[in-house]
């Protein structure tokens, strides 16, 4: 086991990568070339997810920076309690200590997630996917050239370049000490490695995320929420891909007539549920099995539902308990719908693209959790902690 380093060096090597990557920027982008060059699918999101360009360097910078600003996550104590008996008891934040981080296409993966777990205290075991090889390869070339330059081992941070039968007997059969997994990708891989594991699993599940429309919703801002929450980043596990409006909306039908439009014009393709079938420029979706896709696509499901009760039975049905939001002007309404859906984050009057780890304060996430333990939602430096007891006595005994 590798000794934790202090903050001071943990710091270091973040601020030193932050510099390589800028500085290698012409090499990380000739590799993500290649990557993209040879990515053999048409599947749009994960060529989204897979692209790194001059933004793409400068914002994986500017998270590591951020990062190393960030307090010490680690030895913050929870809980002070003196026993009786004079027992000096308290909980503190502490490492896990080796965690292995599976995701698929995005090269920025390395560096984000990565760089929160080492700032941990974690000893980090990479598994990307073979669409992004030499972009991640040149990535870990990076780190261990911070870890060297700092006098810290490169064992910190580790790639392993393993086929998916390599990867299930690693699964299966660690060769070393594993204590947390992390799934970053489709609802398959999760599936993989939740079936293969022997230690816990965080799961960063699918998104499939709901806006309702209210009766009480103002209609411009229902409009830009939704243009917003669904074609910002098609390939984010954070945009919408149901909206369901209110049986008594006012001018409902010029409200949906300009939002098909709008949708329209963003080439977004538009299923109707029954209620809503037939009106120009949509098509009824072919059983209610839709209703659970998560599309990471240009398109969208638009129906109907009499209340905010059926709309919050309709969430817990088939969301994929990651985010939903309403548009309404009656606060009421609101923390009902709140208090009552069953997702990670919920939303009044915004868009579910803010559930992210940057735009919650966290400096960057490593998932977002749809899972109740051990964190739920945006899980960032503060949340990668597991926690240890410290007593101290002077003889005490039971």
């Amino acid at each position: 086991m590798i000794k934790t380093l202090n903050l001071e060096k943990r710091n270091a090597v973040l601020k030193r990568m932050a510099e390589l990557v800028q500085q290698e920027e012409s090499i990380l982008i000739s590799a993500n070339e290649k990557d993209i060059n040879s990515f053999e699918s048409a599947d749009i999101a994960m060529i989204d997810r897979l692209k790194v360009d001059k933004d793409k360097v400068r914002e994986m910078a500017s998270s590591l920076k951020k990062l190393a600003a960030l307090a010490d996550p680690l030895h913050v104590e929870r809980f002070q309690f003196t026993h009786d008996n004079g027992l000096e008891i308290s909980n503190k934040t502490a490492p896990f200590g080796t965690i292995m981080i599976i995701y698929e296409s995005r090269p920025d993966v390395t560096i984000e997630a990565a760089g929160i777990a080492f700032k941990s205290g974690n000893k980090i075991l990479l598994k990307g996917g073979k669409e992004s090889l030499n972009s991640n390869l040149v990535l870990v070339n990076l780190w261990h050239k911070a870890l060297e330059s700092c006098d810290c081992s490169t064992d910190w941070i580790t790639y392993l370049n393993y086929s998916r039968t390599e990867t299930q007997q690693f699964l299966e059969n660690p060769t070393q000490k594993l204590d947390l997994i992390v799934p970053r990708g489709g609802e398959k891989l999760i599936a993989f490695v939740k079936q293969h594991a022997q230690c816990p699993v965080i799961v960063s599940g699918r998104g499939n995320n709901f806006v309702y429309v209210s009766h009480e919703a103002d209609l411009q801002m229902a409009l830009d929420v939704i243009i917003n929450a669904k074609t910002t980043k098609i390939s984010a596990c954070n945009a919408v891909d149901k909206v369901i409006i209110s049986r008594d909306l006012p001018r409902k039908a010029e409200f949906l007539r300009h939002l098909i439009q709008t949708l329209k014009k963003h080439n977004v393709e538009i299923l109707t549920d029954a209620k809503l079938a037939g009106m120009d420029g949509t098509s009824q979706m072919e059983n209610e099995s839709v209703w659970y896709e998560e599309f990471l696509d240009y398109k969208i499901v638009i129906g109907q539902v009499p209340d905010v009760d059926e709309a919050i039975q309709l969430i817990n049905t088939y969301g994929g308990g990651h985010s939903a939001a309403i548009i309404t002007k009656d606060e009421e309404e609101a923390d009902t719908f709140m208090q009552s859906v069953d997702t990670a984050a919920v939303y009044h009057n915004a868009s579910t693209r803010f559930t992210d780890g940057g735009q919650f304060g966290l400096g960057g996430e490593l998932a977002i959790s749809t899972d109740k333990l051990h964190q739920r939602g945006p899980i960032g430096l503060q949340h990668l902690v597991t926690n240890k007891w410290y007593v101290k006595g002077n003889g005490q005994v039971r």
